[in-house]
């Protein structure tokens, strides 16, 4: 029997300092989240980053946290029942950090007679500390406890016309009404771990526009994938060249990441006679931390603070039908392939 697993970063079990202090601590621990050697990693997160940051990131998960929880578990939840009612398969969440863990869910589709699981990644841009990491510890609990058991991924669908679609139609009521001005904003990532994704070692971040050519190591590059979602989204929604911009936001540490960051941009917008301006963050496909707290309420004082007048923040897919429908697809493509082979 086929089985489907979805998936995704994970949230604190609740807003208690002690609850964050320990999700911070498993998160920022992973190799692939914070890519420095163990030793440096250790010292970095548990003497200095944790320590000082657990109680402030305590209080803005409470501004965010709803009467059923963390945001992103709820709509985790939303989506695996809806999913389950449109296929006839098992489908079982996991998540990367925190609970339900990705071993549970793994371990609850093996109680079903699971012998081939069909892994979502809720990740649409291949990254080292999402989309690869997410993949990894998958493949890494698979072979502890059942070995056996093959694993098929799906691809990262940063440009799949469906996906594209879903936002799109998201954010049409807000781009309904006048704007000068539209901001994608992605999570960054610093630009060693875009170089490390690399294949050839020798292109991304490494040749003037980079992201701009054919090459293979855009299958891995997450630059160039929040860009390839940027045209396509612009494309359908007509948007013109010279009314949006890209921005990367959630930086940490001192070390070059993506830029231009979404503060700064957000700071800059005003000044610019950009003083009503859309929001999307399209590298997110449920509301958190980083979209609902850094970005709907940080990022719109920032932008207000500046001079702007009208901010309006574009939700995540959610639960949107069009996004179960999505997921659907990739289901029935799966079987698909299955049944070609």
């Amino acid at each position: 029997m086929k089985g489907v697993l979805l998936l995704n970063l994970g949230s604190p079990d609740s807003t208690a300092p002690g609850d964050v202090y320990r999700y911070l601590r498993q998160f920022l621990n992973d190799p692939r989240v914070i890519d420095y050697p163990y030793l440096k990693r250790k010292l970095l997160v548990e003497g200095i980053i944790v320590p000082f940051r657990f109680r402030n990131s305590a209080e803005a998960y409470d501004k965010v946290w709803t009467d059923e929880g963390s945001p992103l578990i709820v709509y985790a939840e939303r989506v695996h029942a809806m999913l389950k009612d449109r296929i006839d398969l098992p489908v079982e969440i996991g998540m990367r950090y925190g609970n339900p863990t990705t071993e549970a869910g793994i371990r609850a589709l093996l109680a079903k007679d699971v012998d081939e699981i069909f892994l979502i990644p809720m990740y649409p841009h291949y990254a080292m500390s999402s989309y690869e990491t997410a993949v990894a510890h998958a493949q890494d609990v698979l072979e502890e406890i059942s070995p056996d058991t093959r694993l098929v991924v799906q691809p990262p669908f940063y440009d799949d016309p469906d996906y594209i679609d879903a936002l799109v139609e998201v954010a049409q009521p807000h781009l309904e009404e006048e704007f000068d001005h539209m901001l994608f904003s992605y999570h960054g990532v610093p630009e060693r771990q875009v170089k490390a994704t690399d294949p050839s070692g020798c292109y991304c971040l490494r040749i003037n526009n980079c992201c701009e050519m054919k090459n293979p190591a855009h299958s891995f590059c997450y630059r160039h994938q929040c860009f390839a979602t940027t045209r396509a989204f612009v494309e359908k929604a007509e948007i013109p060249q010279e009314k949006y911009s890209v921005s990367f936001q959630s930086r940490l540490g001192s070390d070059p990441w993506l830029q231009p960051f979404t503060d700064h941009v957000l700071e800059r917008l005003p000044s610019e006679n950009k003083k009503r301006i859309v929001v999307i963050s399209p590298a997110f496909v449920a509301d958190c931390l980083e979209t609902i707290e850094e970005l709907g309420m940080e990022g719109r004082d920032d932008f207000l603070e500046a001079g702007g007048e009208d901010y309006r923040l574009v939700p995540c897919l959610n639960d949107h039908p069009r996004f179960i429908d999505l997921l659907e697809r990739f289901v029935q493509d799966y079987l698909h392939e299955k049944l070609k082979a």
